[in-house]
């Protein structure tokens, strides 16, 4: 008989499988994206498709959305109809996880010639083809899509498939590279799973699943009904497209979970900035989860506790085949519209609001790539590259905000080194943004600073999509908002946050991130942290005596003093 504790050592070791699984990933690929900065997820899956656990490397905009890919497979290809060696792939954005970048491979397990469940891992290709960027008006033009196939057939590989994919897309080497790591990926975690079957003597994974799924969900349920019960709502004004959109949310607590509607949603919009629903539900749920119940596994027992309503045909619930490239820019806002909800019944668990979009830049460069005379880009260095940088984190109840850290996506910031090999660029700045976290008792995370310059007297282009430029990360309970983005030219010309642009020979890009808002009134900060962030370079003298209330003498110490009229002044206004 299997008790209890043979099935948490089972559950701890099918953890480790994913998180080899993850781990191969990031050793094979070819992408930065992956390699770098770890934008993939990977998970394992019952026979019925539902996630029983997910690595731990990862991030959650793939892994919440992938949860349900399996489910899609398996309704196109039935389990009887699946051999060993068999291989699936898809970059549906319906049936994926949001974007035609972002490639799920599938893997059916076999032991002993019996199917057991699937492996799946998803991760982010530098280019899948199309208008780049978020230019299109249809799916169709954002690149090529790929339906749900098999990618290789009883251990053979798609030949066809893979000569289609190479001719459609600007880095095949680094695509088809990046494929292979994915059934390299897979194939690891479906031998290592095999092996422990083997060790504990299981025929199948049900009863384990089983054991997961329900023990998830009754421990998030628990941490449910801890809660007060009631309806929350949160809204949350974003830069936009062409003019602000206002996203609305409430959030009810229920003895049976947490139902989550979005109301007055935007209506779809022209450009790639829509969502499809599986991207708003990932976002959605794992904000809910960071605060509720950090400490639950993410499966489909506990994200089956989490029930998310979008009203059809809107920004947040787009149908196919609206553009959604850049699905991204409002789905990893929504996070923080969560912790919003939260913050009226559960505030010391809940960071006032962050920098949330990665702000990405692609750069491309060479014939074709850039709006230059084809004879001048003759012969010249064909390039593409993702950047990854991330802004402040939110500040915590009582601690400070991170900086330059990604959240809600958990991505790494791509380093200056590696980029700078894989393209014709050079870094002249790269530094925290001083006075960029918002003021208060616990300071918001710092932004970034950087400059961007090419190496060549040629033109190279960049891509963005980026917010928090008109409106900034709120601050929380008195805390202060943190400072708003920027994007520019050494020129001093002001670039929108989103689009295409141009940075001609002699020029260069200007980024500043957003930083995170703060938490509770600035001026109850301890005066000694104040200086400390000041001898650091966070914060300037200028924003200490501002917005802290804080003095400082000639050699940077606190001036007592003077900080106490400081701050009875403000009181007494």
């Amino acid at each position: 008989m299997i008790t209890d504790i043979d099935f948490q050592i089972m559950w701890n070791r099918l953890i480790s499988v994913v998180e080899e699984q993850a781990q191969t990933l990031i050793r094979t690929a070819f992408g930065t994206s992956t390699r770098e900065a770890g934008d993939l997820s990977a998970g394992v899956y019952d026979r019925r498709g539902q996630m029983i656990a997910q690595a731990v490397t990862g991030t959650p905009g793939h892994v919440n959305s992938m949860a349900r890919t399996v489910g899609h497979v398996l309704a196109k290809f039935p389990a009887e109809t699946m051999k060993e060696g068999d291989v699936f792939i898809t970059n549906d954005p319906w049936m994926g996880t949001g974007h035609l970048n972002d490639i799920v491979v599938v893997t059916p397990a076999h032991l002993e010639g019996r199917l057991i469940g699937f492996f799946a891992c998803t991760l982010h290709v530098v280019d899948i083809g199309g208008a780049g960027s978020s230019r299109s008006f249809q799916v169709y033009e954002e690149g090529i899509r790929i339906p749900i196939v098999r990618l290789v057939e009883a251990g053979t590989f798609s030949e066809t498939l893979l000569d289609t994919i190479r001719a459609n897309v600007r880095e095949p080497v680094e695509v088809l590279g990046d494929i292979r790591s994915e059934v390299a990926a897979n194939a690891v975690a479906c031998r290592r799973l095999a092996r422990m079957m083997r060790e504990f003597g299981l025929a199948d994974l049900e009863a384990l699943s089983d054991y997961i799924l329900t023990r998830s969900k009754q421990a998030i349920l628990t941490r449910i009904r801890a809660l007060p019960r009631g309806t929350f709502e949160n809204w949350m004004t974003t830069d936009g497209i062409t003019g602000p959109i206002t996203l609305k949310a409430r959030v009810t607590v229920g003895e049976d979970g947490l139902d989550v509607e979005y109301f007055d949603c935007p209506p779809v919009v022209e450009l790639g900035f829509n969502v499809p629903y599986c991207y708003t539900d990932a976002y959605t749920c794992f904000g809910l989860h960071c605060v509720v119940a950090a400490d639950v596994p993410n499966n489909a027992g506990s994200l089956s506790a989490i029930r998310v309503h979008v009203p059809e045909n809107t920004m947040l619930n787009a149908p196919d085949p609206l553009p959604v490239t850049s699905r991204a820019l409002m789905g990893q806002l929504l996070p923080d519209l969560m912790l919003g909800c939260l913050a009226q019944i559960v505030p010391e668990k809940v960071m006032a609001e962050g920098s949330a979009r990665l702000w990405s830049v692609g750069i491309a460069g060479g014939l074709g790539r850039v709006k230059a005379d084809p004879a001048l880009l003759a012969g010249s260095r064909r390039f593409e590259v993702s950047v990854f940088q991330s802004g402040g984190m939110g500040a915590r109840f009582a601690q400070d905000g991170l900086s330059a850290t990604a959240f809600p996506s958990g991505v790494r910031n791509i380093s200056v080194e590696l980029t700078e090999t894989y393209a014709p660029v050079v870094f002249r700045r790269k530094e925290y943004r001083q006075d960029s976290g918002g003021p208060g008792r616990s300071r918001g995370g710092l932004g970034q600073s950087v400059e961007i310059a090419g190496t060549s007297a040629l033109p190279f282009a960049v891509s963005t999509s980026f917010d928090r430029i008109q409106f900034p990360a709120r601050g929380r309970a008195g805390g202060h908002a943190g400072a708003r983005g920027y994007l520019g030219k050494s020129t001093g010309e002001v670039l929108p946050g989103k689009g295409y642009h141009q940075i001609d020979a002699g020029e260069s890009i200007v980024i500043e991130i957003p930083g995170g808002g703060g938490y509770h009134d600035p001026r109850t900060r301890d005066p000694a942290l104040v200086a400390r962030d000041v001898r650091n370079g966070l914060v300037s003298a200028e924003q200490a005596r501002a917005a802290y209330g804080v003095a400082l003498t000639a050699e940077g110490a606190v001036d007592a003093e003077a900080t106490r009229a400081l701050r009875a002044g403000a009181g007494a206004t």
